[in-house]
């Protein structure tokens, strides 16, 4: 037996044609040279204990086959050395057989494995008459040896048939070191190879009880199918039976409702003979009675026939006059007399008038009590704020000034400081006297120092430098202010405020002097807080105020004396109490008469004053040197002011909300609807604009979707509507006509 034919008997398959050189016979390439010189050290012979078969069924692991089969390695070592030292050696060494062999003989190029390859062996020793090495033989003996100490009546006899070759081939493995790796990797893909079968078997077994459980599946399904089959039969047995039983019962219905029918109509010509039956003996008896009546001569003294006929046709009236009564009965017994029905009627208005009448008492009595609770609750607090009052300043007063000691500090002696105090209080006499000294101090300046080019300086007062005090009066500065409203009134073509203040400027004084003039009425406008005009114009050049306030107040006042003017026929300049009450009213109709009242006190009026008092309504009007009004026009103001605050709050109250939260524009849309139903499109779209700073081509229309997004803070919105001319178009609820 040859080295590749115990390959091929242990790993059961057939090598790949090799291309082999030309060598020598005793150098064959599947039989290398064991142990060739006498240097050479004693092969080891693994082998595999057959206890150490691998069981079907268990899949392999690298790593725990190569811990397996380095205990192997120890275990087929020990063996192996027993084996050795027997007769394996010759002197201690492998034989070097078939290295004696002619080197003449050359191995063609043949597979070693092949039946050509071992006719071509067997052809080349028979000849020579050479043997079997030792090391052969004595493998081939161990391999009998172990075959036969083989119990092969075991389930598992050909995989311990098999041992024996395994450990065989391991040896070979061990003492070729050339072709180790090659024969090595053939082991270890041949014993994956086998490690699959158990897979393959469990495999087909799984399959078989699959086809098995199918197949009983199947009967199981068959059997219910065939119950099912015989339950559907009865069903539809059952259901033909009960279509038979429904004809037979409609047929008989139907047989019996002709049967119905036919007794109706025999009853029915039974009642009608019944009652022509009853007709004729009544006929009967009454013309026995006629009969009767004529064969008795002298009952009447009348004709017989002319009596029948009166009978006839007061049984005929008698019949006609009971089915009238019993219609009328029927359909007048619920009805009242007519007279108790009107009489019902009249007192059920008169109820229904008082009924109305304390309604309307009651809701004046309840808007009366709700107004007195909330005069009350103001009467309340206004108690508690004064008691507060009260109490701080009893607890930080300080001495009344003397005002009379300013008289001589002020230019223009005590006159003019008379005239300066009139009707002002502590406060307001304040601020005169800090303006007095201000307006001193700004006369002893001759320059006054830039302020340079920064973000927060308007821009009209952008210099950097030292520019010059020019000292005007506080009269041409008014003049001054007053002429640039006129110019800013009359401007076609709008620019922002304060870079029209300094074009104004510009053109009446030149850019040279511009500057200059910029920073005095600056100065001026800024310390004077108490003069209408002043204040009023620094408000809108510093972005406080919109201009739109200012103009409207001067229309307001221009239509107010137009229409006095228009009521003044006699064009004297004169009206008298009642007519200027009636053009307030007018003028104002959402005025409260407290107001109108304090209008007229303003321009006049006292409650001594009859409502024929003429006055001058010219002198309302009037301004003095300075600019300032009279105490009407200040009236005037006033209120806007504190209507526009109490609009302002009833918008914040209609929303809800704190002043530090957001609200978006439909939310104000709403609340300013609710508060001013009157509020026509274009007015509202424009409070909206000034609340949220949009600008005419960004607002959008009324539900359209982007109209959420747009969202500002409580807070800012109040403070641009405040700065805005904004003011009620409408009572908030329509009163009930009278």
């Amino acid at each position: 037996m040859g080295c590749w034919d115990l390959v091929a008997m242990v790993t059961d398959c057939t090598l790949p044609e090799l291309p082999r050189p030309r060598v020598r016979a005793a150098r064959l390439p599947g039989c290398p040279r064991v142990m060739d010189s006498p240097n050479s050290q004693p092969l080891n012979f693994p082998t595999t204990s057959r206890a150490h078969l691998r069981p079907l069924g268990v899949s392999i692991d690298d790593s725990l086959f190569t811990e397996t089969k380095n205990t192997q390695k120890r275990k087929l070592s020990q063996k192996r050395k027993t084996l050795l030292s027997g007769s394996f050696s010759i002197g201690g060494h492998l034989s070097p057989w078939p290295r004696y062999i002619s080197d003449q003989t050359i191995l063609h190029n043949r597979k070693p494995c092949s039946d050509d390859y071992r006719k071509r062996a067997g052809s080349l020793q028979q000849p020579l008459g050479t043997t079997k090495p030792r090391y052969l033989e004595q493998l081939e003996n161990y391999l009998r040896k172990e075959l036969l100490l083989l119990d092969l009546s075991t389930d598992s006899a050909q995989e311990l048939r098999l041992q024996p070759y395994r450990e065989i081939f391991e040896f070979f493995i061990e003492d070729f070191k050339t072709y180790k790796p090659l024969l090595s990797s053939i082991k270890h893909q041949r014993e994956k190879i086998r490690a699959l079968e158990p897979l393959k078997a469990k495999l087909i077994t799984v399959n078989e009880n699959c086809n098995e459980r199918i197949l009983a599946m199947r009967a199981e399904e068959r059997d219910e199918i065939s119950m099912l089959k015989k339950e559907k039969m009865n069903l539809l047995k059952l259901i033909d039976k009960k279509n038979e039983e429904k004809i037979s019962l409609q047929t008989e219905v139907t047989k019996l409702r002709k049967n119905l029918a036919e007794e109706y109509l025999h009853y029915l010509s039974e009642r009608d003979a019944r009652k022509i039956l009853i007709a004729d003996l009544n006929e009967l008896r009454y013309q026995r009675e006629d009969m009767s009546l004529a064969q008795s001569p002298g009952v009447w003294g009348e004709d017989p026939v002319k009596l029948t006929v009166a009978l006839k046709m007061a049984r005929q009236d008698l019949t006609r006059t009971q089915m009238e009564l019993n219609t009328m009965k029927a359909n007048f017994g619920d009805v009242v007399p007519r007279r108790d029905f009107e009489m019902q009627e009249k007192t059920l208005k008169e109820l229904q008038e008082q009924l109305e009448s304390l309604r309307d008492d009651y809701e004046e009595v309840r808007k009366e009590h709700e107004m007195l609770l909330q005069l009350h609750m103001s009467t309340l607090k206004e108690r508690d704020q004064f008691y507060s009052e009260l109490q701080e300043i009893q607890r930080t007063s300080t001495p009344r000034p003397d005002w009379s000691k300013c008289e001589d500090m002020v230019a223009g002696g005590r006159d003019r400081w008379h005239m300066l105090a009139e009707g002002k209080n502590s406060d307001q006499l304040v601020d005169v006297l800090l303006e007095e000294i201000g307006e001193g101090l700004l006369r002893e300046k001759d320059f006054f120092p830039g302020l340079g080019y920064g973000e927060s300086i308007p821009p009209f007062l952008r210099f950097d430098g030292i520019v010059e005090n020019k000292k005007p009066t506080k009269k041409e500065v008014v003049k001054l202010l007053k002429d640039a409203w006129k110019e800013r009134i009359t401007e076609e073509q709008k620019e922002k405020f304060p870079d029209f203040f300094f074009s104004f400027l510009e053109r009446h004084f030149g850019p040279g002097d511009a500057m200059a003039w910029a920073y005095t009425i600056f100065e001026y406008i800024k310390l004077f807080h108490t003069n209408e005009v002043m204040s009023q114009f620094y408000a809108v050049l510093m972005g406080k105020r919109k201009e739109s306030v200012y103009i409207k107040q001067k229309q307001t006042i221009a239509q107010l004396l137009k229409e006095m003017t228009n009521v003044d026929s006699q064009n004297e300049g004169l009206l008298t109490m009642e007519q200027l009450s009636t053009v307030l009213k007018s003028t104002f109709p959402l005025k409260k008469d407290e107001r109108i009242q304090e209008l007229m006190e303003a321009g006049g009026w006292h409650p001594s004053s009859s409502n024929a008092d003429l006055l001058d309504y010219r002198l309302l009007f009037m301004e003095d040197e300075e600019g300032q009004s009279v105490p009407f026009v200040q009236k005037l103001w006033e209120q806007y002011v504190v209507e526009k605050d109490e609009y302002l709050n009833e918008l914040k109250q209609e929303l809800g909300l704190e002043l530090n939260e957001e609200v978006t524009l439909p939310k104000v849309r709403e609340a300013l609807m609710n508060i001013d139903p009157n509020l026509d499109k274009q007015t509202l779209n424009h409070y909206l604009r000034q609340a949220f700073q949009l600008p005419m081509t960004e607002m959008p229309e009324e539900d359209e979707e982007r109209e959420e997004g747009i969202v500002t803070q409580l807070q800012t919105a109040l403070e641009q509507l405040q700065m805005s001319d904004i003011r009620r178009m409408g009572p908030r609820e329509q009163e009930p006509a009278s």
